[in-house]
Formats: C-alpha cells, sequence, structure tokens
C-alpha cells in the first residue's frame, strides 16, 4: 500500500439480510482515504453512505454484515482481526462522529464522563485526575469551557454537543475520523461555525477526515477530494475542484445541477428525472441507466468498470469506456 494512503478499501461488500431478501447496500465498492485530507462522500439518502463509513469500523451487527472484500487501515487488513482485536483500532485510531449527537450521547452520564471513560478504557494506566485534565484541555481547545464538563448533554446546543462528539474522536488521538452528517441537526449559522472547525482541526491535529453528507455545498467548503456514490456503488472520485469544474459521471452532474444558484433569478430548478432503484432488485448493467439522459444500448446490459478517466479522477460510465475502446480499435 503506497505510504500517502492511510485507508484503501478494496472491492467491499455489505448485504442487508431482509423480509423481503438480501439488501446489498454497499457493492463491490473500491476507495482510497490519504493521509491528512479531507474527503467528501456524498449522495442520496439510502445510497450506501453511511453504511460504507460503519463498516470501514466494522460495527454492523444484525441483519447486517460485510460479505467481502479487503479493509486495509494502516497497513493492516481490518478483516482479518478478531472481533476481540478491533476495539483496539475502534476510537483509538479511528474515530466516528454520528449523525445525531443528542442519540450518540447517554443522556444520563456528564460529559466529563463520556470523555474519561473513553479515555480510560484505551489507557487503563492513566489516572483520574490526567484523564480530566486531558479532557479538559480538549474541549476548551474545541470551544467549550471546562466547567461545561460537568453538565449533561441536553444542557448543551445542538453545535456544542457535536463539538463533544468531535472529542471523543480525539480525546485517542485517531489517525482517522469519519464524520457521518456531522451538520445535519444544525442551522446554517452554527453549520458554517463547524465547518470552520473542522478545517481548522483537520490542519492543527493533522487529521484525515471522512465526511458522509448529502449537502454537496459542505464538500465544496471543506474538502479535498470527492467520492460520490449511487445505488450502493461508487460513481465518481477525484479532485474537488476538478470534479465539481468538469463532473464526469451523468449522476455527478445532475447533482450539481440540483443546486439551487441564488444569482440567477430566472433560473428553472432542474430536477432529476426518475428515483433511485430498488436495490433488492437492481437495474442490469448501469445501474443509472434509467435516469441517464445519456444512455446507450449498451448501459443497460453492461456494467461499467470504476476507471479513470483524466489522470486521478475517476468515473463509472461507458461513455468513457466506449470512447477509449473506440480509440483502441481505430489504431490497433
Amino acid at each position: 500500500m503506497p505510504a500517502d494512503i492511510l485507508y484503501s478499501v478494496r472491492n467491499l461488500t455489505v448485504e442487508y439480510k431482509t423480509r423481503a431478501g438480501v439488501v446489498r447496500a454497499v457493492d463491490n465498492v473500491s476507495l482510497d482515504i490519504r493521509r491528512g485530507e479531507i474527503l467528501g462522500l456524498v449522495g442520496e439518502s439510502g445510497c450506501g453512505k453511511s453504511t460504507l463509513g460503519k463498516a470501514l469500523m466494522r460495527l454492523h451487527t444484525g441483519p447486517a454484515s460485510i460479505a467481502g472484500g479487503e479493509l486495509w487501515f494502516d497497513g493492516r487488513d481490518l478483516m482479518k482481526l478478531s472481533e476481540r482485536e478491533m476495539p483496539d483500532v475502534r476510537g483509538a485510531e479511528i474515530g466516528m462522529v454520528f449523525q445525531d449527537p443528542m442519540t450518540s450521547l447517554n443522556p444520563v452520564q456528564r460529559i466529563l464522563d463520556h470523555l474519561t471513560e473513553t479515555i480510560q478504557t484505551h489507557e487503563p494506566e492513566i489516572s483520574d485526575a490526567a484523564a480530566r485534565a486531558r479532557s479538559e484541555e480538549l474541549v476548551e481547545r474545541l470551544g467549550i469551557r471546562r466547567e461545561r464538563l460537568n453538565e449533561y448533554p441536553h444542557q448543551m446546543s445542538g453545535g456544542m454537543r457535536q463539538r463533544v462528539m468531535i472529542s471523543l474522536a480525539l480525546a485517542l488521538r485517531a489517525k482517522l475520523v469519519i464524520a457521518d452528517e456531522p451538520t445535519t441537526s444544525l442551522d446554517v449559522i452554527v453549520e458554517a461555525k463547524f465547518l470552520d472547525l473542522l478545517k481548522e482541526l483537520q490542519k492543527e491535529f493533522g487529521l484525515t477526515i471522512l465526511l458522509i453528507t448529502h449537502n454537496i455545498g459542505v464538500v465544496a467548503e471543506v474538502a479535498d477530494r470527492v467520492a460520490v456514490m449511487y445505488a450502493a456503488k461508487m460513481a465518481e472520485v477525484g479532485d474537488v475542484n476538478e470534479v465539481f469544474a468538469d463532473p464526469k459521471h451523468p449522476y455527478t452532474q445532475g447533482l450539481l445541477k440540483s443546486v439551487p444558484n441564488i444569482r440567477l433569478e430566472e433560473a428553472e430548478l432542474y430536477k432529476m428525472e426518475g428515483a433511485p432503484p430498488n436495490l433488492l432488485h437492481p437495474p442490469a448493467g448501469c445501474r443509472f441507466n434509467p435516469r441517464c439522459p445519456f444512455v446507450m444500448e449498451v448501459c443497460r446490459t453492461q456494467e461499467p468498470a470504476f476507471a479513470p478517466v483524466v489522470g486521478d479522477h475517476y468515473a463509472s460510465c461507458l461513455l468513457y469506456q466506449e470512447a477509449g475502446m473506440k480509440q483502441e480499435r481505430l489504431h490497433g
């Protein structure tokens, strides 16, 4: 694995067993997360973003299971670790900020107890005083007065609870922080402050962050690269400026056109035709073909490969692969 890659996902498949059948919520996905970057993961609700984020920590239980693939984190294949070994990775090396901090924090436990318990569970040799001192330092760097550590989650605002969740992810100096829809419950003012904080923390701590969101504007604001998912598969990955300036996959093009432009008063709001497919019975070939404005006959039967289009810009679209094959035939 190249030295600049912190996490490499290869051919990952996650399945949910339901009464109606087996749903592949993540289907043969490959993705690299580079050290020190913020990678934005976007897509419509139900496309598999959160399932992929949890799979990176092997958090799936019950009806969900990882059916195949490799999870290479910092040189180790996490799929080969036992369940006894995984708690040493979760929290200590990979931290997670869940969607709703109010449901992620224990309502009858003080904020200080959340932090010290996290620290002492992974570092049992640390004294109560040392764990408290580290907790105070953490929350103060995140803009929360140390006196508020004695409060309960319901006594804090949504933005402050979200900062508590970040402090829990940073308490053990995790190498990777997965932030799953961290701004969903925040108003626009708090959201802007939170995004500024995220960028500051990334620079200050040298964090690697996977930012899972449906909000393309958030990704444009903070991310270095962007990955676009559609119907459990990876549609496009590339530098955020390149992808936003010249999106290759028709789904990415539709997503960007759907963002309202407040500068154009008379512009008609674009609406992408159709709806995401039922993953119990996904369409044959390219999964976007029923909604694609550029669909070809081959798209209905042949699944596109996830391949480079230009440099480090990847897309799974037969428009480019067919063009490449025609060029090869012309010069072959």
